[in-house]
């Protein structure tokens, strides 16, 4: 598959998960991709926690009750150390959404499926639970959960605003 087939065919599962397990060498080939995404002056604040041991999993499914949590063979969590990597600024949000993209192309470059989880993280100290759960320093921050497995039903990436809506060549509306 290309690059561009990739980024067509990538959406987000939310339903079970085949009860397959997911072979460290693909999860590795898979975080691989989310390292080497770009960050703010190469300050790579993304760092993963990959979960495949069943009783961890069991836990996390307790903490966040989704169907593709309850069924994932595995669990990457992407969390940030929240340093200031440029002029006083930092940029965990912005260096981990591109960890994440990356590790979503690979996952369906992979034959896979996932789905990025991060506005249940946000409330009820969600994200704290997983982070004490999987030893995350306290000053890091759990950013997204991406659980991922094969899809028990095919999937479809949702329809885009054509391009005119959303990009115009040297200034806004063309």
């Amino acid at each position: 598959m290309d690059l561009f087939e990739v980024i067509a065919k990538r959406h987000s599962y939310r339903g079970p998960f085949a009860d397959t397990p997911v072979p460290r060498e693909d999860l590795r080939r898979i975080v691989q991709a989310g390292i080497q995404a770009p960050s703010a002056v190469n300050g790579q604040v993304a760092q993963f926690v990959i979960v495949d041991d069943p009783k961890l999993l069991a836990e996390i499914a307790k903490i966040v009750d989704r169907p593709a949590c309850n069924t994932a063979p595995a669990i990457i969590v992407c969390f940030t150390d929240n340093r200031e990597v440029y002029k006083g600024i930092a940029f965990p949000v912005e260096d981990c959404a591109a960890s994440v993209e990356n590790v979503l192309l690979a996952v369906t470059a992979l034959g896979y499926a996932s789905v990025w989880l991060d506005g249940v993280l946000r409330v009820n100290d969600v994200a704290g639970q997983i982070g004490r759960l999987l030893g995350v320093p306290e000053a890091f921050t759990v950013r997204i959960l991406l659980p991922l497995g094969a899809a028990t039903t095919p999937g479809k990436q949702k329809k885009r605003l054509p391009f005119e809506k959303r990009a115009w060549f040297n200034r806004y509306g063309g």
